[in-house]
């Protein structure tokens, strides 16, 4: 490649010049190529471990002047070809024009100039615009590219130096990280190390430190374990690779590309080392980061941030924190965890402007809002700016206010409102408030409107006021007074000051009035509710009436979900709980909907109004508890990872006996996926779930162990699972809520776990308090390391359970044994996942659906299972091995989506490689049959066509489509009892594929027949089949004794159906109306008239236009049953032959036996010129009549014992998966091969 002109002093040092001219010097490398000796192995030594970039390119080009020292380098090349290239052109392009010049200088003044032009006009051609990434990065991706055989597709993100430890030695080479891959290269001493780990691969990746390697970062795949160290920056190194697997498991979890961000802010100036891509995972890190620490939506980013102090009127204080900025929000976190957070959110603030600067106050800011609270920032490095990049957003804003989002707010929110229930300060946040957005739309998709407009809770509570409940009602009263004092104090609404206090206050309960407002602002659902009104009831009216899977679990769940609460007693409550999960499974169809959003629902319609409760369940699902309701509960298991994990930590004692039992897998899907809703007392569990609200899954984890530890004594001595989970769960069911107001809900489970003696109860309260003081010590952060953790783990356990479901779903008759069947699998999903990362535009890169059986959710496209046939079929025809694979792909693809499943293929496979000579000369003869031989030719052979969607191959495909509740109508009402979107019976299908076995032992007198055209082609696959093979002369003449026997058997069979078979065929034109049962069921077809004329009427329907009148009139009778033979068909037919020329034609037709090279299209035929009409007749086309049976071929092949013997040899598939996965990403071209054999 070109490279910008660079000074080199010394040209000489580890260079051996080649060529050279008065103008340039072309230099090899010592060490590479010939000999070499110690200098080459020391200099190879010197490239990996001083070079930036893995290997020093072993050719290159210097520019140099006759009295100058200095030279300058102007390209290299991985190979001599390449080299050779940019030499051949500097010497035509250049040297006459540098000769007319007088002065050195001006040489190489224009040469640089020239070099650089030349870049320029490749980069424009190569690089998208906008991407500036630096060109030292850009020289790494190249080599990276060319040294791992990686497509233009793959982007490295970058590249680290670092020692990787080969047993006990480190080896010092450079590790490269790309968006797919994990890349390492090493040369010492003339060893060589090359690794490539897919990140999708990885199961484990952690940094730690052992005795026995320094600091270092462990990556561990199925079948490997890697240690990299002594890097410079091993901290910045391991999060950039968790982000990468990261990316990979989400893909492999819900196939989700990675895509770049173009709207991410682009630096001023770029980086030196720093690419795009790496810019672009940095931001996205701190995004996800900000959005989670701020509970924002999801498309919130994060446009920048500075530290800065604010003023807290509440204590008198400035404190220190950071202020962060993006398109809708200005948030504040101090730098104590616990002192400060704030969130304005930029549709409330109504003055910006910058105060005067003091000593004591430098660079204030002050920032007003609709509520009328000011907050003050100061200590501002950039203010000018700052305030800039504000108005801009604010500008952005919509200018008018969606009704009721903040109309309510223009109160001064210092009054403390003493009168509660009207609540004027807030009336926006207030979940009853009368203006949200729903109250008018509700009632037209719904018979029942007051649902809309407030929560359950005051619909089935009756309005007993809160004075005639005694102690309790004077407790909830001071709770409701403690909140509006901090309202006084701290704000209230969107804008409040949060900090310890406000977590104290909801440790001691949130009072029944307030939760609902409260639930929606802790969980951040209050901003995407006022941000997007009349969303909600948007969706309930799309989704009334529509019938899905999801609506039918949903419908079958309603009346499990709190039936003990009266709100869930009657069609009130039941139907707003229907409408907000259907409007969610609308929303969010890859969710759709799980078993436990149900019981989390109805809690949330009991403190909130419809819309409320939805928006709360967009944030529980999509953000707070992230992957928990998909359909295999990945979060769910990953936080059980988690709690394992902590158990140990915590509990060490405890750990080792709750995994003999198995108990924690157990109780923490429950406990997790429904929040302790399903298995405590109602009362007692809400005080949980406010918690959760404002710390997130922490408190869930806290409390968790906090119940593990109170009963440790009790689970230390149980023997089996069901004794620890009773213990468990009358301990759960005794813990109550003592202050609660509401009238005692009776909890199903304790009835199902009450024993002779009752338990002692437990406070709800005196529980957190233990589980804060015991396990506080838990962080976010922490949590979120682990969640990444564990979330490698879950998947790839998820993915070899998918591997073991799909391997068992293949039947037993297929041939390859179980590792096989795994390793053909994992070859299989490695192709469709390359379609992901450089697929574009294929079929296959359309987002995989994680819903369907497992069987479906990998499939390949036609050009990638020909890559795939062609390194692994034992039948390679050389140039012709294209062509093969896409008749086999054809013949596979059942239901014509141009895409094929495991199944489909491994059966494709196996067709190839077992069962005896018959069985595979069945598959070859097959493969020259309509479908598989080109869509053009189906038309024309109706019996073929029938004959294949009984076949046995491709009903697997029927099958699998049925499997998938089908969108095919046809399909469909075949199967009438079949029902489309029911779960499939499996037992049905084993049952159904047991009967077609029995069905299927064909024999092999069920095949159609072959007409002349099919025979050419059959032979020309096995000429090219034979071509690399050590008998290849004896195979070629036992295929000429053959062929030439079998074009004599088909013009003796012509003679026998000619004259008989006019008139039955003429007379029954009908008999066209089945797609031809005769060939099928006759005993001989090819001794019978009627039937072996049949197949030559359709076959060869569409070459008859040069004949005769009464000719055509025959065979167009023959056709015209069919509908299958009109003139347009037919010339389109005639013009569009597949893989033939009509020279082929003729020479079969004058019947001159001819052995030449089949890939000029010459073939095959008869030794004697005989049959005088067929050249009269056809003109120049394939005989039509002629046709030849299977059992015919099957017995002349039989007679030349060196083509049985070909056929009955065995192929280990094992070793062509082996080199199959070596290759798997060397798309690279020949130079890639002869500089990986520069090692020696």
């Amino acid at each position: 490649m070109w490279l910008g002109p660079e000074e080199v002093l010394v040209a000489n040092a580890l260079w051996v010049t080649e060529r050279a001219n008065p103008f340039f010097v072309l230099q090899r490398r010592r060490g590479h190529g010939k000999g070499g000796g110690l200098t080459g192995l020391l200099v190879g030594t010197l490239d990996v471990v001083l070079d930036s970039s893995a290997r020093v390119a072993p050719y290159r080009i210097l520019h140099q002047t006759q009295d100058s020292q200095v030279y300058w380098t102007v390209a290299c090349g991985s190979s001599r070809k390449e080299i050779t290239k940019h030499w051949e052109w500097l010497e035509n392009n250049l040297l006459q024009t540098l000769s007319i010049f007088d002065n050195e200088e001006d040489i190489t003044t224009f040469v640089k100039g020239k070099i650089h032009g030349i870049i320029a006009e490749e980069n424009k051609n190569l690089q998208p615009q906008g991407d500036e990434d630096p060109g030292k990065f850009k020289e790494a991706e190249l080599k990276m590219r060319k040294q791992f055989g990686m497509p233009e597709g793959e982007k490295l993100v970058n590249y680290y130096s670092c020692s990787y430890w080969k047993g006990r030695v480190p080896r010092q080479g450079w590790l490269y990280l790309t968006v797919n891959h994990l890349c390492f290269y090493s040369f010492l001493l003339g060893k060589e190390v090359s690794l490539v780990v897919q990140w999708v691969d990885v199961t484990r990746l952690e940094k730690n430190a052992t005795l026995l390697f320094p600091e270092s970062i462990r990556v561990d795949t199925r079948d490997q374990e890697l240690f990299f160290s002594m890097f410079l920056n091993i901290g910045e190194t391991f999060k950039l690779m968790e982000q990468l697997a990261n990316l990979a498991m989400r893909q492999l979890l819900d196939s989700e590309g990675f895509l770049e961000d173009k709207a991410l802010p682009r630096p001023t100036r770029p980086h030196r080392h720093i690419s795009a891509l790496k810019r672009d995972l940095d931001a996205r890190a701190k995004n996800e980061c900000y959005r989670a620490t701020f509970r924002l939506p999801r498309d919130e980013r994060l446009d920048g941030h500075t530290s800065c102090t604010l003023w807290t009127p509440f204590n008198k204080l400035h404190i220190p924190g950071q202020m962060f900025i993006s398109s809708n929000y200005i948030c504040f976190a101090s730098k104590e965890e616990d002192a400060c957070h704030l969130i304005i959110p930029l549709r409330e603030v109504t003055i910006v402007e910058k105060a005067d600067s003091s000593s004591v106050l430098p660079s204030p800011l002050s920032i007003s809002t609709k509520s009328k609270m000011t907050f003050l920032f100061a200590n501002l490095k950039d203010r000018d700016f700052l305030v800039q990049r504000i108005s801009d957003f604010l500008q952005k804003m919509p200018s008018k206010q969606p009704e009721g989002s903040s109309g309510g707010r223009k109160a001064n929110t210092v009054d403390p409102a003493p009168e509660r229930s009207a609540a004027p300060p807030e009336a926006s946040d207030q979940p009853a408030s009368p203006s949200t957005p729903l109250g008018g739309c509700q009632s037209s998709s719904a018979q029942e409107a007051p649902t809309a407009s407030q929560g359950l809770l005051k619909l089935f509570q009756g309005n007993s006021p809160v004075e005639d409940l005694g102690a309790k009602g004077a407790k909830e009263k001071m709770k409701e007074e403690s909140w509006n004092i901090h309202f006084f104090e701290y704000g209230r609404g969107v804008c409040m000051y949060r900090t310890a206090r406000t977590r104290e206050l909801v440790l001691k309960g949130i009072p029944e009035s307030l939760r609902g407002e409260l639930w929606l602002l802790f969980s951040g659902a209050w901003n995407e509710m006022v941000t997007h009104p009349g969303y909600y009831a948007e969706l309930v009216e799309k989704s009334t009436g529509k019938y899905s899977l999801a609506t039918e679990e949903i419908e079958r769940d309603l009346h499990r979900s709190m039936p003990e609460h009266p709100a869930f007693q009657n069609e009130l409550g039941i139907a707003a709980l229907r409408r907000v999960l259907t409007a969610y499974a609308f929303r969010n169809p890859t969710i759709g909907y799980c078993q436990a959003m149900n019981i989390v629902t109805s809690v949330l319609l009991l403190y909130g109004s419809e819309e409320e409760a939805f928006w709360l369940l967009v944030a529980l699902c999509e953000r707070m508890l992230p992957d928990y309701y998909n359909t295999r509960v990945v979060g769910a298991l990953v936080d059980q990872g988690i709690f394992e994990e902590l158990t140990r930590d915590f509990l060490p004692q405890l750990s080792e006996k709750m995994q003999d039992l198995g108990v924690i897998s157990s109780i923490s899907l429950s406990w997790f996926l429904t929040l302790f809703l399903s298995v405590m007392p109602f009362e007692s569990a809400v005080v949980i779930v406010d918690c959760f609200f404002y710390e997130g899954i922490k408190v869930i984890l806290q409390v968790a162990l906090a119940i593990l530890d109170a009963n440790m004594e009790q689970l230390l001595g149980c023997s089996d699972e069901g004794e620890a989970m009773t213990v468990l769960g009358r301990y759960l069911d005794n813990v109550v809520n003592k202050q609660s107001v509401s009238p005692p809900i009776p909890h199903l489970h304790a009835l199902l776990t009450s024993g002779d003696d009752p338990p002692t109860e437990v406070d709800i309260f005196d529980l957190l308090k233990v589980s804060y003081e015991k396990f506080s010590s838990l962080r976010a952060e922490d949590i979120e390391q682990m969640r990444f953790k564990q979330r490698l783990k879950v998947i790839q356990s998820l993915e070899d359970t998918a591997k073991r479901s799909v391997v068992r779903a293949i039947p037993g008759d297929i041939g390859f044994s179980i590792e096989e069947l795994e390793d053909l699998y994992v070859v299989f999903k490695a192709k469709h996942l390359a379609s992901q990362y450089w697929g574009g535009s294929r079929p296959t890169a359309v987002r995989r659906d994680p819903s369907l059986p497992y069987l479906e959710q990998y499939r390949i496209d036609a050009s990638q299972f020909r890559e795939l046939f062609a390194s692994l079929t034992p039948w390679a025809c050389g140039a012709h091995t294209p062509v093969l694979a896409g008749r086999m792909f054809r013949l596979l693809d059942e239901n014509k989506d141009s895409l094929i499943n495991f199944k489909e293929f491994v059966t494709g496979m196996s067709g190839m490689y077992h069962g005896d000579l018959t069985e595979k000369l069945k598959a070859l003869y097959k493969l020259h049959l309509p479908p598989a031989l080109s869509p053009e030719e189906a038309e024309s052979a109706l019996e073929a066509t029938h004959y294949f969607t009984e076949d046995s191959s491709s009903e697997e495909a029927l099958r699998q489509e049925e499997q998938e509740g089908g969108g095919n109508e046809d399909i469909q009402e075949k199967r009438g009892e079949e029902k489309g979107t029911s779960p499939p019976d499996y037992r049905h299908y084993l049952r159904m594929w047991a009967k077609e076995k029995e069905v299927q032992k064909e024999t092999i007198k069920d095949l159609p027949k072959m007409n002349q055209e099919q025979f050419i082609e059959l032979c020309k696959t096995l000429y090219n089949m034979f071509s690399e093979d050590p008998m290849e002369q004896d195979l070629y003449h036992a295929i000429a004794t053959v062929a030439s026997l079998l074009l004599r058997i088909g013009e003796v069979g012509k003679k026998f159906s000619a004259q008989p078979g006019r008139k039955p065929r003429d007379g029954a034109p009908e008999e066209g109306e089945p797609p031809a049962p005769d060939p099928v069921q006759d005993p001989a077809p090819e001794l019978q008239p009627p039937a072996a004329g049949d197949p030559q009427a359709k076959a060869g329907g569409d070459t008859h236009l040069g004949k005769a009148p009464h000719e055509s009139q025959v065979v167009g009778d023959g056709g015209g049953g069919e509908g299958r033979g009109s003139p347009s068909q037919l010339l389109s037919d005639d013009e569009t032959k597949d893989d033939m020329s009509m020279s082929s034609y003729s020479v079969v037709s004058t019947g001159s036996l001819q052995c030449e090279d089949l890939a000029d299209d010459t073939v095959l035929v008869g030794a004697e010129a005989r049959s005088p009409p067929a050249p009269t007749r056809c003109g120049g086309t394939v005989d039509t009549d002629w046709c030849i049976s299977f059992e015919q071929i099957l017995a002349s092949i039989l007679t030349e014992s060196v083509l049985v013997n070909f056929f009955e040899k065995r192929v280990d598939i094992g070793l062509k998966i082996k080199d199959q996965k070596k290759v798997e990403r060397q798309f690279s071209t020949s130079s890639d091969l002869e500089q990986s054999g520069v090692s020696g």
